[in-house]
């Protein structure tokens, strides 16, 4: 009955003081969401890739080396290691799986015709992978003809039928026979994209250059990726150390890099995924730190909400203390009192931001890249949200709890009883803490939008507007350019097309290997390579800088080569315009300069790259789209050609524009999170600082209306009541300036082509940051002042 009655009184004074209670409430359910948003992106970056139950013993396995002073990590392979590992480390792996790159095919059965992402895997990729087989067997694979397909490739391609046992075509090109249906892969795994397998051995013989490379037993083309699964009595440092000299002992000319085999754990592969050129590791690591540091400061903010208001809000119900212990009530159940009442808040917040999560999750799922759902099933959650809830209720219960319930109710009753001079001192420093990390949250948003567009705004070296690309993947469309070509054109639709081994976004092929006039013979230089056609240049817009482009006017133009300006300078050689280079036992003649084209990474310098004419090397076919039509109109017109080259696939095709846009999706994703995270602080922090102003206003009315009687103006109260904490502001970004700038500065090192911090971003943000406290303040300042003194004075 007892903790009835408590629970009763709680309520009633939520009732009675209904604008702090909504304060209070509000402000700690939004920190609770954000916390558990936050929470749950950290819970899905931490349990990447453990849908696999092999999770603990699986690897890929990679290599590093030393190349002219620089430390490199890569995971493209030799083919031969893997049958090395597979025969020689018997013992030592239970699973060593071959795996072609992840890519695009055409599946099609009948007239249905997709494109969809797969591999070809070898056939213990099932049982590695843990594929929870809805049809057929995991043993599919070993048939050379066959295939196994998601559960919604196969429900696109087949219905509602069991597509187990019918022959089916890759690419237009290769019959296979369905073998297996799989569930489809969880959205957080490294391979969520895996629609369909296609056997290893399938993949050799079908395609020349793998089965040249399989067969010559070439330890110098590092063109495919090993994955293994370690057997159950060893472990991935033992077994990095047995094989870590394999490719130097099978390719000892290439001792000069000094490469090593080792392995890279599957448990590490999401959040540390890539290295610096001195070799440490690094990756969405630090964004888990950052964001986890994030969420505690967040629900830091929204907790020093709720005990600064409890805490003010108690020191009004003195004289409600001194009647209750007067009348009989001993010093614990007024604890017990107090304590129920911030239970009652917590637990009203706590569900409040359970509602909040559930209604934001689809928003943020789209901002962050997840599909991440609330936990309800999990008792970690619960286990959490519960005991957070308890925590934070009987610690901003605690002040008025165990300090209120101390007081001498003569001293009360009879009116001496004063709270201390630095009652407010409290307060005032949690202020503070609240608006330094609202304040760093905002530079940190705002510099990371600067360093996006710092890169966006850098010159590319070609017009990605209007340009498409079109992937090869079918026999149809090689041996065809000269047609294709003049088809396209004559639509009208078209302004210029050719072909290349990679798109102008991307730089694919690496090798080293050239040799030139001048070099410095310690030099083991590497050189990006694309192979064009004659019409690539104006397709994409080259700018060129010296010399010409290739011409069908010089047949000597077969041999020739253009440089972008970073290969120039590489070389080291002046006026490089017709100047011989060798590579592959071939000698080139330099036909011109170009303006690096930003191909990698739009935050580091462009890679020294060369361009030589090869019409066999084609991969993807570029398209320059005329813009005096519109695109619809365009792409129907391209359609209706590429249906009669190819009249077997679907024509899908990519814009070079959004293929940039890419880029910088994982920046962008970290600017908007911090953004939403920047913005729910400041509303925090000013959902708080109001509730404070509110207090102090109203604990100040007699002294307003006493001082407006003896002539005080409105503005001469609006600065009294909003001083302190303009004041208060003032501190919070004094502080915050130097720990963003020490933070920021941090994370812009990882990035060769950065922005500078400037002065005004700090400036900006905080004089942002006064406006908004102003602004907040102001409202409750104003009501103050603009009370009739009659009112707030006759009571007296």
């Amino acid at each position: 009955m007892m903790l009835q009655n408590y629970f009763k009184i709680a309520f009633r004074n939520l009732v009675r003081h209904k604008g702090y209670s909504a304060i209070n409430i509000v402000g700690l359910a939004v920190g609770m969401a954000v916390a558990m948003l936050i929470g749950l992106w950290v819970w899905d970056e931490l349990s990447y890739n453990k849908y696999h139950q092999n999770y603990e013993r699986i690897a890929k396995v990679m290599q590093r080396g030393t190349f002219n002073g620089e430390v490199f990590n890569g995971d493209f392979l030799p083919l031969p290691l893997g049958t090395e590992l597979r025969t020689s480390f018997s013992k030592d792996f239970e699973h060593v799986m071959m795996s072609s790159w992840p890519g695009e095919h055409i599946l099609s059965y009948g007239d249905k015709k997709f494109t969809k992402t797969g591999r070809y895997l070898s056939p213990a990729a099932p049982d590695m992978l843990t594929l929870n087989m809805l049809a057929g067997t995991r043993a599919g694979l070993q048939d050379p003809a066959s295939i196994l397909l998601s559960k919604s490739v196969a429900q696109t391609l087949f219905g509602e039928g069991d597509p187990v046992g019918e022959i089916m075509k890759i690419d237009n090109k290769l019959d296979v026979k369905v073998t297996g249906v799989y569930e489809d892969l969880p959205f957080n795994t490294e391979f969520r994209e895996l629609t369909f397998i296609a056997p290893w051995d399938l993949y050799v013989s079908s395609e020349e250059w793998v089965k040249q490379a399989q067969d010559n037993a070439e330890w110098n083309n590092n063109s495919w990726h090993i994955l293994a699964q370690i057997a159950p009595n060893t472990n991935f440092e033992a077994v990095s150390t047995k094989i870590k000299d394999l490719k130097l002992k099978h390719a000892p000319e290439v001792a000069f890099v000094k490469p090593e085999i080792f392995l890279h754990p599957m448990s590490r592969w999401h959040l540390y995924d890539s290295w610096d050129k001195a070799g440490k590791v690094s990756g969405r690591i630090q964004y888990v730190w950052l964001f986890g540091i994030i969420g505690v400061f967040v629900l830091l903010l929204a907790c020093i909400n709720f005990m600064n208001l409890s805490t003010a809000r108690s020191e009004k119900r003195a004289k409600e203390v001194g009647i209750r212990k007067a009348v009989g009530s001993v010093r614990t159940q007024l604890i017990s009192q107090f304590l129920s009442e911030s239970l009652l808040v917590v637990t009203v917040a706590f569900v409040l931001s359970l509602l909040l999560v559930w209604l934001i999750l689809p928003f943020f799922n789209e901002v962050a890249d997840k599909e991440i759902a609330v936990l309800w099933t999990n008792p970690v959650f619960w286990l959490f949200g519960i005991g957070f809830s308890l925590f934070t209720g009987l610690l901003a219960g605690s002040y008025p709890a165990f300090y209120l319930s101390s007081f001498q109710p003569v001293k009360v009753l009879k009116g001496t009883f004063r709270i201390g001079r630095f009652a407010s001192m409290p307060r005032k420093v949690l202020v503070v803490v609240q608006f330094t990390v609202s304040v760093t949250l905002i530079i940190g948003t705002v510099l990371v939008f600067r360093q996006i567009q710092y890169a966006k705004n850098r010159p590319i070296g070609y017009d990605r507007n209007g340009l498409i690309t079109v992937a090869m993947n079918t026999p149809e469309l090689y041996g065809r350019y000269n047609a294709l070509r003049s088809e396209l054109l004559q639509t009208g639709a078209v302004i210029e097309m050719s072909t290349s081994s990679t798109p102008a976004t991307h730089l694919l092929s690496k090798n080293g290997g050239f040799e030139w006039e001048g070099k410095d013979p310690n030099l083991k230089a590497q050189f990006g390579t694309v192979a064009v056609t004659h019409d690539f240049g104006k397709t994409v817009g080259w700018q060129f800088v010296e010399g010409r482009d290739f011409s069908r006017q010089f047949s000597t133009d077969s041999s020739g080569m253009v440089l972008n300006e970073t290969a120039a300078r590489y070389m080291g050689i002046k006026d490089p315009v017709g100047k011989t280079i060798k590579w592959d036992g071939r000698s080139f003649h330099v036909v011109g300069v170009v303006k690096d084209m930003v191909m990698e990474s739009p935050f580091e310098p462009a890679f020294q790259t060369v361009f030589m004419l090869n019409y066999d090397w084609a991969s993807v076919i570029n398209i320059k789209l005329n813009p005096t039509l519109s695109i619809s109109e365009s792409l129907a017109k391209i359609e209706t050609i590429f249906r009669t080259f190819n009249p077997g696939s679907p024509f899908d095709y990519k814009f070079s524009d959004q293929q940039y846009a890419l880029k910088f999706a994982a920046e962008e994703r970290i600017g908007k999170l911090a953004a939403v995270f920047a913005v729910l602080a400041i509303f925090i922090s000013c959902l708080g600082l109001f509730g404070l102003a509110s207090f102090v206003a109203e604990q100040r009315t007699k002294e307003i209306g006493i001082r407006k009687v003896l002539g005080a103006t409105v503005f001469n109260l609006w600065q009294l009541l909003s001083k302190d904490f303009v004041f208060l502001v003032l501190i919070a970004f004094v502080m915050a300036a130097p720990l963003a700038y020490y933070f920021l500065n941090g994370w812009l090192q990882k990035y060769t082509y950065r922005t500078e911090i400037s002065w005004w971003i700090f400036a900006a943000t905080g004089a942002s940051a006064l406006l908004i406290t102003l602004l907040t303040v102001s409202f409750q300042a104003i009501k103050a002042a603009l009370m009739n003194p009659v009112k707030t004075l006759k009571t007296e």
